[in-house]
């Protein structure tokens, strides 16, 4: 299963999003954490999201149309980036109204290395979503990098954490092998087709 997507447009600026009216579900991560993969997973697409072994190489806010409604969206990531600090403060700034002032925003994905889960930005994003009261799916990305021991011990850390938190699910999650990509994909389209959905445990 996934979901069939297009490229829509491209904004440098809260101005330049398209309308503000329809749901929308934001792709956030660490930059090198695997986030355009991930995207490109999800949407059966290899190329949907620009890819690259350099990390920041999203700077815009990328928007995509799903067929049957609603629009993912792929927001810079967080952290290193090849790029001046004036060009990395306006991506934050970019984000920053994005994640506040977008009304239709439906849910927030996280996109976590299994690796190095938790890093300061995605406890940032936690406490964000939780005081914002929007539904977050972690994805823990990367699984396949991981020794069977390893993986099951990064994911009971990650689901003893996200059992404190409301309206939030953690999925293990590969973009390379699609491990968990079902799960991920049945989560984005009921919030998609709701604006609305309940994360499920």
């Amino acid at each position: 299963m996934a979901l069939s997507a297009h490229f829509l447009t491209s904004a440098a600026t809260l101005a330049q999003c398209p309308a503000d009216d329809e749901p929308e579900v934001a792709f956030v991560g660490r930059s090198n954490a695997g986030k355009s993969s991930a995207l490109n997973r999800l949407a059966g697409a290899r190329r949907l999201a620009r890819v690259s072994k350099t990390p920041g190489r999203t700077r815009l806010i990328n928007f995509f149309a799903v067929a049957g409604g609603g629009r993912l969206v792929d927001l810079p990531g967080y952290g290193y980036a090849n790029a001046s600090k004036d060009s990395r403060q306006r991506w934050s700034k970019a984000i920053d109204d994005y994640l506040s002032h977008r009304a239709s925003l439906a849910a927030v994905v996280l996109i976590m290395d299994a690796r190095r889960p938790f890093q300061p930005f995605d406890e940032q994003l936690l406490d964000w979503a939780q005081a914002a009261g929007k539904p977050l799916v972690i994805l823990l990305n990367k699984c396949d990098k991981l020794r069977h021991g390893a993986r099951l011990t990064a994911e009971r850390a990650v689901a003893a954490r996200v059992a404190a938190l409301e309206d939030a699910v953690a999925v293990p999650f590969s973009a390379v092998t699609g491990l968990g990509a079902d799960a991920a994909t049945a989560q984005i389209a009921a919030f998609l087709a709701t604006g609305d959905a309940e994360t499920e445990a």
